[in-house]
């Protein structure tokens, strides 16, 4: 029971942030400077970002509707490895999202392509940071 509420506390914690920035990457649609500054090829990015970050908040969100529609007076092992799942692969497309929406706003910022690979980097930071560490920190623990 522990287990859930801390996985579903997670969830809350993490949706707001990333519903604000859903709605900063809508609100950047309808700045002229987005028309201006960003090529068509690079407004599709933009777009591709906005829904990989849609993604992500289906990920996080689906723990609470599935046990809500499932039997929300209980709480199974299988719900919470299932949750887990989710809230894990929800990390995936929001960190090509928010990599994707770096290189754009980078890009409009120096007015040049080359800063590529610091959205490379951001992408090996967060690879590292989800991915890496707590897969090493597990394995240390056992």
């Amino acid at each position: 029971f522990q287990a859930a509420e801390l996985l579903l506390e997670e969830c809350r914690t993490v949706l707001p942030g990333i519903q604000g920035l859903f709605g900063f990457q809508l609100v950047a649609v309808f700045s002229s400077h987005f028309h201006d500054a960003l090529s068509r090829g690079e407004q599709h990015m933009h777009l591709l970002a906005i829904a990989l970050i849609a993604v992500a908040i289906a990920f996080v969100m689906a723990p609470a509707a599935v046990h809500r529609q499932g039997d929300p007076c209980e709480v199974t092992r299988r719900f919470v490895a299932l949750s887990t799942k989710l809230l894990l692969a929800s990390m995936v497309p929001l960190t090509l999202g928010l990599s994707i929406d770096f290189y754009l706003v980078a890009r409009v910022i120096t007015g040049s392509t080359q800063v590529l690979w610091l959205a490379v980097l951001l992408l090996a930071v967060f690879a590292a940071l989800w991915g890496y560490l707590p897969t090493r920190l597990r394995e240390t623990l056992r």
